[in-house]
């Protein structure tokens, strides 16, 4: 969007904000950021967590009814979560009352306008380089404001009140979301296949991303991935600088892995079998730091957020020291536990690429295979429609897998077609005949009592998905 044609900053000091879907990590975040900013603020979700008790004890009226008279008689802007149908009650009493109806991202876009906003977009990724860039502002003393699409204990949570003139957040490409922002420093981490649903093909969905590089200002920045983000067609028409990053010697930064010296004595996050990174810009190496998180795809998220938080005054020494410390964030690769000698992580991938990436760099960290183990992994599909679009490329994507379990698919925005279109059993039939072994069990906890007569120590048991199959993990080890 040219800056002519930007609206004005947002004022919300006076405002009335009703926020349907709070519960949701985006949500319960900028509402928290409406109400420092001076609005008053109120919400509903269906279902009562932690989340939204979280925002009770901080003085947020939640309703967990949602009907056309919970919505409160002051509210002058609904802001609704991209879950919502065009037939919600409050939305629809809202319209009635011609009271300004908000999408979370046009909200969120709209506090960008003047602001330093950073804007982290990508098909995967996301929400670990957003954490992580919030993680070294903090521990820089940068004071970042900042949404994460995510739970992560060393930041405080998925949200935090900093700065009033700095706004950080993930950028969803989900129905052209990211759109809507008004980023001083743009992201780009990589460009694939997702979301076919509202885009139909690969070609769309480099068109979406080009028209989020451009929304970026002339006086900030565009970091765009050097390999696997299109990044031609991406950053063209860009009017701000813009650098590549990746693996690749020739990217304006590039990063290295290296195992970490024998030396270590099993000193650092995760002893000799751990590894150094370090970032150089055209050839001249300026930071260096110890990933406790394995995988080359987790030092890239790291280099990332490292750049972006030097392009934010951050001193090199202490983004090296802050990224070294940094734990992880919930349902990224995280260890929830042993039973009996079984370890289980819980992970949120659900595209293929990233089943695949996180699954190769569990097996060589784990190695349950030197202990007699197996890697078992649990994978929910997320949505009919995604499942069915990219069937193929998800029966690629367990070979790092001894054996796959899949539940039903989880049943979100998708239409009665998409559902009659594919089933788990599809994707049980695809990986069995590419040699992998694989079975359909469609109730978690039928899944967890197959765990339960069948792991043994030294197995690792990966639960994988955006759905609700994290229970099948915490029934496990419980």
């Amino acid at each position: 969007m040219a800056p002519e044609t930007q609206p004005k900053p947002l004022v919300l000091n006076g405002r009335s904000l009703h926020f349907v879907g709070i519960g949701g990590c985006g949500m319960s975040g900028l509402a928290r950021i409406s109400r420092a900013l001076g609005a008053a603020v109120s919400g509903s979700d269906m279902t009562e967590t932690d989340v939204t008790r979280a925002l009770i004890e901080q003085g947020i009226d939640v309703s967990h009814e949602q009907t056309t008279d919970t919505l409160p008689d002051g509210c002058d802007m609904l802001v609704v979560s991209a879950a919502i149908k065009a037939d919600h009650p409050e939305l629809l009493a809202a319209q009635g009352r011609g009271i300004d109806v908000m999408k979370y991202a046009e909200l969120l876009g709209r506090l960008m306008l003047g602001r330093t906003g950073v804007a982290i977009a990508g098909t995967h990724g996301k929400s670990t380089t957003t954490a992580m860039l919030a993680h070294v502002l903090i521990r820089c003393g940068l004071d970042p404001t900042f949404i994460v699409g995510a739970t992560c204990a060393q930041i405080g949570g998925g949200s935090r009140i900093g700065r009033p003139d700095v706004l950080i957040a993930e950028a969803c490409e989900y129905d052209r979301s990211f759109h809507n922002f008004h980023p001083t420093h743009a992201v780009v981490l990589n460009v694939e296949e997702d979301h076919l649903d509202i885009y139909g093909s690969l070609d769309k969905v480099v068109e979406a991303f080009n028209g989020f590089a451009r929304l970026a200002a002339p006086d900030g920045s565009l970091l765009i991935g050097h390999d696997g983000a299109y990044r031609t067609n991406v950053a063209a028409g860009a009017a701000c600088p813009v650098e590549t990053i990746g693996y690749a010697p020739d990217a304006d930064w590039s990063l290295t892995v290296k195992p970490r010296p024998e030396r270590s004595e099993g000193r650092g996050p995760r002893g000799p079998r751990g590894s150094v990174v370090t970032i150089a810009h055209h050839g001249e190496a300026l930071c260096e730091f110890q990933p406790q998180l394995p995988g080359e795809h987790m030092a890239y998220n790291a280099a990332v957020a490292a750049v972006t938080a030097r392009r934010m005054g951050a001193p090199w020494a202490k983004v090296g020291e802050a990224l070294t410390s940094f734990q992880g964030l919930d349902r990224r690769m995280q260890t929830l536990g042993q039973r009996q000698g079984v370890t289980v992580i819980d992970d949120y991938g659900h595209h293929p690429t990233e089943i695949d990436t996180t699954l190769r760099a569990l097996r060589q960290h784990h190695r349950p295979q030197d202990h007699g183990g197996r890697l078992i992994c649990v994978f929910q599909p997320h949505q009919h429609s995604r499942t069915r679009f990219l069937l193929e490329q998800f029966a690629t994507s367990f070979s790092a897998a001894d054996l796959v379990i899949v539940p039903h698919i989880y049943f979100v925005r998708d239409s009665e077609e998409d559902k009659r279109a594919v089933s788990a059993e599809d994707l049980v039939n695809k990986l069995t005949r590419r040699g992998v072994q694989a079975l359909h069990i469609d109730a978690f906890d039928g899944i967890t009592a197959w765990l339960s007569a069948h792991t043994h120590a030294g197995d690792l048991v990966v639960v994988m998905g955006a759905g609700p199959v994290w229970q099948v993990a915490h029934d496990f080890l419980a």
